[in-house]
């Protein structure tokens, strides 16, 4: 091939292009013949969209073309994520997406390996059938996107099997009658794991669990083979979704599997109220469809609201503070009932002076709401820059809080109960995931078809 063209291909130059197409107009005819690269190929590769644009105009054969490593045009796009070339070639032809090029790959395949989910979302809509293609070693798109750690093209393919109605493919085995689960369990993919079988994307019955793979293991087979640090978060996720071992697939005398199937049956007999699929449909939160970051942000609008109504008792206390100093002498029989009033100085709580009990309770419910929001803000600012002038912030805010109530509080008994209640509720909401995440509500050994089985499952049935 012509080392300029070579050149105009890498660069990009439509220029040199035309100018030695209108020159010879079989140059591109000639480059054909030669086999291997043609100029769209370097164009793909070089993601140059206006050369590649102006090659197909040129000469539509070279879509279909495989290079010398078996790779078609659109093979080389999809793997370098150019999502511009690749439409470009969709133009000529959607069946350019089910062109299988070495070892049976389609550029999907490719896209996925490489983790180019823009590519991907373009190729699925492109062709529905490239779903269920499968490489030389039997993988579908799922089996490659597990195998090469590629968790948001799984993401991806997952959603677009639940719109096009194929979730058969969760099941499907590569040659060596691996499951996705079976892949994602030997390499220790929690996140994947934990994603099939949560019940939040995909119901539970349609993954098999016990599927035997050649070696006839199944996925807790697998697990206990390939032991890892997070082989006791994966073992809890199958057990509780009611993962057996190959050894008692063969036993008569199963209280658990016999147990599962009228859990299901009576799950389904009562189907879940319009009002809980609504909130399941569209409020509950969705790993798939919501983005984490939106979730800290709308997390993070709400504390500063609540920090916000939590403090303004600080400033304006209800009922408000006395004006004035007041110290009425007990001699003085003058003075009616109706317009006695008790010792006070200016700035303190009218509420805490008359109703004492009543403002402790409200004293102790708002300063938990204002820590607990405090708490929350600072954990949901944790990789913020800037992180020592806002710790200098919370310090501030929480000391003019403190000052502010204590202030307006009567010396006394209001006022040991409020330094009481400050110290109690920071010390309590510093450990908490200490003292109640750890001892009290961490993970127990249960059995998986509990109560609490009932709820996931039916939460299962609606997705």
């Amino acid at each position: 091939m012509n080392r300029r063209l070579i050149q105009a291909a890498c660069s990009g130059d439509v220029d040199y292009l035309v100018k030695e197409i209108d020159n010879n107009p079989f140059t591109l005819h000639a480059v054909a013949l030669e086999g291997g690269e043609t100029l769209l190929h370097i164009a793909c590769f070089a993601g140059h969209v206006n050369f590649a644009a102006a090659v197909i105009k040129m000469r539509q054969e070279h879509c279909r073309e495989l290079n010398q490593d078996g790779f078609s045009p659109l093979h080389i796009a999809a793997a370098c994520g150019h999502v511009d070339i690749v439409k470009e070639l969709l133009n000529v032809d959607f069946g350019l997406c089910l062109i299988k090029g070495k070892n049976r790959k389609i550029p999907l395949h490719l896209a996925v390996i490489k983790g180019k989910t823009d590519v991907v979302t373009e190729l699925l809509f492109a062709s529905c059938d490239s779903v269920e293609c499968v490489t030389a070693q039997n993988e579908t798109p799922l089996h490659l996107a597990v195998k090469n750690n590629q968790f948001e093209s799984f993401q991806v393919l997952i959603q677009y099997l639940k719109q096009v109605k194929k979730e058969y493919l969760l099941n499907a085995k590569d040659y060596k009658v691996n499951t996705i689960l079976h892949l994602a369990v030997s390499r220790n993919q929690y996140e994947v794991v934990n994603f099939l079988l949560n019940g939040q994307v995909i119901s539970m019955e349609t993954i098999e669990l016990n599927s035997l793979n050649k070696g006839g293991l199944t996925p807790l087979d697998m697990l206990r083979r390939f032991q890892s640090e997070d082989a006791d978060d994966i073992e809890e996720c199958l057990l509780q979704a009611g993962a057996i071992k190959s050894e008692d697939l063969q036993s008569t005398e199963n209280p658990q599997q016999e147990e599962r199937p009228n859990l299901r049956n009576t799950i389904r007999a009562n189907p879940p109220s319009p009002a809980r699929q609504l909130v399941n449909d569209f409020f509950k939160y969705n790993p798939v469809r919501d983005s984490p970051v939106e979730v800290r942000n709308a997390l993070l609008m709400i504390v500063v609201l609540i920090t916000a109504a939590t403090y303004q008792p600080a400033v304006t206390p209800p009922g408000g503070t006395w004006q004035d100093n007041s110290t009425p002498s007990i001699r003085n029989n003058t003075i009616s009932s109706a317009t006695a009033t008790k010792p006070h100085t200016a700035g303190e709580d009218i509420m805490g002076s008359n109703k004492p009990i009543a403002y402790t309770i409200f004293m102790f419910a708002n300063s938990l709401g204002f820590y607990t929001s405090i708490h929350m803000m600072y954990i949901l600012t944790a990789a913020f820059p800037l992180r020592l002038e806002f710790n200098f912030l919370i310090i501030a805010l929480v000391t003019s809080y403190s000052t502010c109530m204590g202030t307006m509080l009567q010396k006394g008994f209001l006022t040991y109960a409020f330094i009481g209640i400050s110290v109690a509720l920071l010390i309590i909401i510093q450990f908490r995931t200490v003292v109640f995440g750890k001892y009290l509500l961490g993970p127990r050994n249960v059995s998986p078809y509990t109560v609490q089985e009932t709820d996931r499952a039916h939460t299962m049935d609606i997705y």
